[in-house]
C-alpha cells in the first residue's frame, strides 16, 4: 500500500501543530526526546503509546535511557513523512 508524503505545506503545518518536534536534517522524519522522573514513568509512557501503534499499526522508532525516551517518527511507506506520523505525533503529545 502506498502512502502518500506530507507536502512541504503539511510539513510545515504539523511543525507548527507540534512545536516540540523538530524536523530531522534529511526532512524525511521528526523527532522528539521526553525526559520523565524515572524508569517506571519513562516505561509507562513507552507501554501507552506501544498499545496505541499496535492499534493504527504504525510504530515509532524509539531509544530509552533511564528517564529519557527519545522518539523518532517517519513512515517508510511513504519514503518519508505522512499523515500517520502527524496523528502520532498529536496523540503522544496529549499523553505528557
Amino acid at each position: 500500500m502506498t502512502i502518500p508524503r506530507l507536502t512541504d505545506a503539511e510539513r510545515a503545518a504539523l511543525l507548527a501543530a507540534c512545536p516540540a518536534w523538530h524536523l530531522r536534517a534529511d526532512g524525511l522524519a521528526i523527532e522528539r526526546t521526553f525526559t520523565f522522573s524515572d524508569f517506571a514513568e519513562a516505561f509507562g509512557f513507552m507501554a501507552r503509546v506501544a498499545i496505541h501503534a499496535e492499534k493504527v499499526d504504525h510504530h515509532p522508532e524509539w531509544f530509552n535511557v533511564y528517564n529519557r525516551v527519545a522518539i523518532t517518527l517517519t513512515t517508510h511507506d511513504a519514503g518519508g513523512l505522512s499523515a500517520r506520523d502527524a496523528a502520532m505525533a498529536k496523540l503522544i503529545d496529549g499523553m505528557v
